[in-house]
């Protein structure tokens, strides 16, 4: 009876201390997050949903199937057994076409972008829309194929683990706690090149870290005269998401490149203090 109101005792403090733990990567996030519904995200940078052209003509972009792929070839850290799964998605292409369809999504879009990934499947029903019309006499003609004056094209091209790790713990009487963080880097390459000239017209490296963090507490102690023994641990580890890390990279490489084609005077972009414009000869070339 003595040892079961202890063992109470202990998890009461254990319970109140886990209370105090305070996020690991300090970004006011609850250490469990349930989501009951499916959620709709939108872009990570706020910054690339609200940049404004300030021309009619949207720059027209590609994305061809294996133009953006994880070359890193990294596997996803484990140290208790060989693991074979991939630490970066293979499909981050998705991510760029959605940040370059989703950048100016507040006024109107930056970019046409057209679909290269899936081009088989369109050319096939294209395919069977001619055959089918021809047969039944329909005399509409489809329209063509909007091809594009740019192709963006890179990859991740660096996963390193374990760039920074460390903690610090402190143990007296049997109560003890510990921290420990991992930080991880991602690093992606981002290509604009004219279709027109196939020269390199614009490039972006953007490097993203990924930050471990985890709390460990514990109790160790001898109990009715030293001849029985009760150890308690707690913890609390929180990694930042892989996935989340790329997409920030990617969007951040898309800001960039907008930012240094007004700069260079490949397009035009709306800022409150001054207007980047876009002469004829950069129009011709970003439509190809």
């Amino acid at each position: 009876m003595e040892i079961s109101q202890k063992l109470v005792c202990l998890s009461a403090v254990l319970l109140s201390s886990c209370a105090l733990i305070v996020d690991p990567l300090e970004n006011n996030l609850p250490p469990f997050q349930h989501i009951e519904e499916a959620q709709i995200d939108s872009l990570i940078l706020a910054e690339l949903a609200n940049i404004k052209s300030n021309q009619d003509a949207k720059p027209i972009v590609a994305i061809y199937s294996g133009g953006f792929t994880d070359q890193t070839g990294q596997r996803r850290s484990n140290s208790n057994y060989a693991t074979f799964s991939s630490a970066v998605t293979q499909a981050p292409d998705a991510y760029l076409i959605r940040a370059l369809k989703h950048a100016g999504i507040n006024h109107n879009g930056f970019f046409e972008v057209v679909e290269r990934v899936g081009l088989d499947f369109v050319t096939k029903e294209r395919q069977i829309i001619r055959s089918t019309r021809q047969e039944f006499g329909e005399k509409k003609k489809m329209q063509p194929l909007m091809f594009a004056g740019l192709i963006m094209q890179g990859g991740v091209i660096s996963y390193e683990s374990n760039v920074k790790s460390g903690g610090a713990g402190a143990r007296y009487l049997g109560i003890g706690m510990s921290r420990q963080y991992k930080q991880d880097t991602v690093t992606i390459s981002l290509r604009t090149v004219s279709v027109s000239t196939g020269k390199v017209l614009l490039e972006v490296l953007v490097t993203k870290t990924i930050l471990s963090a985890s709390i460990d507490q514990d109790i160790f102690r001898f109990i009715t005269d030293s001849t029985e023994l009760v150890e308690v641990e707690s913890g609390l580890v929180r990694n930042e998401s892989i996935n989340i890390a790329l997409q920030t990279a990617i969007e951040t490489a898309v800001l960039q490149t907008i930012k240094e084609g007004a700069q260079n005077g490949y397009w035009s972009i709306y800022e409150k203090t001054k207007t980047i414009d876009c002469d004829d000869a950069c129009v011709s070339a970003i439509r190809g």
